[in-house]
């Protein structure tokens, strides 16, 4: 198992954050990811619009998973409504 980063940016609405996050949690823990970290950045404004949205919440998860999973993740990721962007990087030692 490997360490990542994964940054995701939720929508503002409170509803559509907690739900993409239930989602989120369930997803990762189906898949065998350990949650390690978890730390809110809170409400930014964005590069540019994302689904018609100029804001939103940021969280980092610092998690370890089977780099074959990351595909899988992926895929289940782009499917939940409820997540504006997210992105995995490999956290080198």
């Amino acid at each position: 198992m490997r360490q990542y980063e994964l940054t995701v940016i939720f929508p503002l609405e409170d509803d559509q954050h907690k739900a993409g996050r239930e989602r989120l949690l369930a997803d990762l823990a189906a898949n065998g990811a350990e949650i390690e970290k978890t730390d809110e950045t809170g409400d930014r404004d964005l590069a540019y619009e994302i689904k018609k949205r100029k804001r939103g919440k940021y969280v980092l998860f610092t998690i370890r998973i089977d780099p074959a999973k990351i595909t899988v993740l992926d895929r289940v990721f782009k499917l939940n409504a409820n997540l504006l962007k997210y992105l995995f990087v490999k956290i080198e030692k």
